[in-house]
């Protein structure tokens, strides 16, 4: 008869999360992996199979999280043009603030990219967020905050894209005064 398990695997995804935005996949070795999970390496294999397999858990944990946070930003929003700089400026003050937290989509991404289950989660997620972006830039423009020419899911690619640039000048040590002048540019787009 199997033990039960001794540990919380929501707790221990939540913490590998973490782990493998800091480090990435390849620069988390095991022993790390499993201290900083408080659990043996017999109990990681017994919940995730393997450190593959708690990655791809942390993974989706990770995306389902970005997806959730965004709608719920952008279905409340009532004026998008605000939330949308709103969110742009939290994003860069969260990567001055906490440059080594890193963003794991923006990792996976990089690092990844011939992982094919790791580039579809990737690629599902960049859609999502484009998404959830679109509607709320067509929200936007039915009225009329934005102009009518202006074609929302162009500027949710665009505003998809710039967020991953943003992530990764984060991690290139970018201070607030880059990070904000870029946010400016950026939110030219929506004028």
């Amino acid at each position: 008869m199997a033990r039960p398990r001794a540990f919380d695997t929501d707790v221990a995804v939540e913490r590998a999360t973490r782990l493998f935005a800091e480090q990435g996949f390849g620069a988390t070795p095991l022993p790390l992996l499993t201290a900083r999970l408080h659990i043996g390496s017999g109990s990681l294999y017994a919940a995730f199979g393997s450190k593959e397999g708690l990655y791809a858990r942390a993974l989706g944990h990770y995306c389902a999280e970005l997806v959730q946070a965004l709608t719920e930003r952008m279905a409340g929003a009532t004026d998008v043009r605000a939330a949308v700089r709103e969110l742009l400026l939290a994003l860069a003050a969260a990567d001055v603030a906490d440059p080594e937290r890193g963003c794991l989509l923006v990792n996976a991404a990089t690092e990844r990219a011939a992982h094919a289950p790791t580039v579809e989660r990737v690629r599902a997620t960049m859609a999502a967020v484009e998404s959830v972006l679109a509607d709320a830039l067509q929200r936007a423009r039915d009225r009329g905050e934005l102009r009518p020419e202006q074609q929302p899911v162009e500027l949710a690619r665009f505003l998809t894209t710039f967020v991953q640039g943003l992530h990764v000048m984060g991690n290139a040590r970018a201070d607030h005064a880059f990070l904000a002048a870029a946010v400016a540019g950026a939110l030219r787009a929506l004028d």
